[in-house]
């Protein structure tokens, strides 16, 4: 039964998500609030073949992608990164708050003690 990855090689794979970042950073050209990428997790299971056409190469193919025998091409992976924000024009962390201090008067009579 084919698990429809066989026509997937793992740099194929890599280059996609290589991509889909590099359009993420494009889309987001100009916004005031950018991301930092941290580290980026792939989980494939890969089977190693040496290709005669090409020369002997060995190449590492995707087998399974942590995903559901009973899905025929369309595939859910795993894919963890850590984004990091920050802001574009000074390069520092997104704080997210305010510095004057707040009123209490709004959260009813246990607030005005």
């Amino acid at each position: 039964m084919s698990n429809g990855f066989e026509d997937i090689e793992l740099a194929e794979a890599v280059r996609a998500i290589r991509a889909g970042l590099t359009d993420a950073a494009a889309a987001g050209a100009g916004e005031d609030l950018a991301f930092d990428v941290g580290d980026i997790t792939l989980e494939f299971t890969v089977e190693l073949r040496r290709d005669a056409k090409a020369g002997g190469k060995v190449k590492a193919w995707i087998v399974e992608a942590g995903a559901d025998a009973s899905h025929a091409r369309a595939r859910t992976h795993r894919v963890a990164f850590t984004l990091t924000p920050k802001d574009r024009h000074t390069g520092d962390g997104w704080k997210v708050g305010n510095d004057r201090a707040a009123g209490l008067s709004g959260f009813g009579p246990a607030a005005e003690r």
